[in-house]
């Protein structure tokens, strides 16, 4: 059987087991070179799921906004993120744990289970959760998450993008697109860029050599 999208049959085997505030978390921006990892806890109102929710990879950006207006109007969220300076301090994974991390102890009430996107856990949570691979395809709590946190995050580099104009930001969010890479060649790295990603670091010490 072919799947047409995220369900709630998570949600519904985590309520079956006594859980009535169940926060899907995911994050976005593992892979750019350059702003933050953004993450977002999402509680659904079981009665009023926006129609239409999928993970924001699927989605246009117009559909996108249309969807985090909705969820915003309908559900409890929470955005948080990890900074540059915390992605190069700890890796992207462990800042993209601790962004959402974040994320869920801004809501502003605890959850009592989580549903989260990939295959690991943060440290700190405050009730059991679960990883589930590719959750925001599968999951509708998690595809809401998803397409909060990525709204947010695309919000964010545009504002970077007015400082920074030659990178591209408020089109490739910050991605290693061509004209990304060639306007770091051609103009060099930012504050907003994270020093620990090799393109980054390769131009920051293209002109230093080891001497004996």
């Amino acid at each position: 059987m072919t799947r047409s999208g995220p369900d709630d049959a998570f949600e519904a085997a985590a309520r079956a087991l006594g859980a009535t505030r169940i926060a899907g978390v995911d994050e976005v921006g593992r892979g750019p070179l350059a702003g933050p990892v953004t993450a977002a806890a999402v509680v659904l109102d079981p009665a009023r799921i926006p129609a239409g929710l999928a993970d924001s990879k699927a989605l246009s950006a117009r559909r996108r906004q249309e969807l985090s207006d909705l969820i915003f109007q309908t559900a409890e969220v929470s955005i948080a993120h990890a900074s540059v300076e915390e992605i190069d301090a700890l890796n992207i994974l462990q800042a993209s744990l601790l962004a959402m991390q974040r994320a869920v102890a801004g809501l502003v009430r605890a959850p009592d289970h989580l549903l989260i996107d990939g295959n690991r856990l943060p440290k700190i949570l405050p009730c059991p959760a679960q990883a589930i691979v590719k959750g925001d395809a599968r999951v509708l709590s998690i595809a809401a998450a998803s397409i909060v946190a990525k709204v947010a995050r695309d919000a964010i580099m545009v504002d970077l993008a007015q400082q920074h104009p030659p990178y591209g930001w408020d089109r490739n969010a910050g991605y290693p697109t061509r004209q990304h890479l060639q306007a770091l060649l051609d103009f060099g790295v930012t504050p907003a860029h994270r020093r620990s990603f090799a393109p980054v670091h390769n131009i920051l010490y293209q002109d230093k050599s080891i001497t004996p």
